[in-house]
């Protein structure tokens, strides 16, 4: 078992996570506008690897930024 410092904890989640959704979304959204033609593996790493180096920046500093603007509003029932 790999053991990492409890401090990069969220950093590790955030780029399974990324890897998962941009794997997971360029393969939908390539089938579903290139189609399943010849180069469709190679389409679809590169999508991938795009995807990829947007999703994990915008995963790991968004929830931060929307963290700031959901504490200037008050919740009430």
């Amino acid at each position: 078992m790999l053991k990492l410092n409890k401090k990069y904890e969220h950093v590790v989640f955030t780029f399974f996570m990324a890897v998962g959704m941009s794997l997971l979304m360029s393969f939908v959204m390539i089938s579903i506008n290139y189609g399943f033609r010849e180069m469709f593996l190679m389409v679809w790493l590169r999508s991938w690897l795009i995807g990829f180096m947007l999703a994990f920046p915008i995963a790991y500093y968004l929830p931060r930024a929307i963290r700031k603007i959901m504490k200037r509003i008050q919740f009430v029932e």
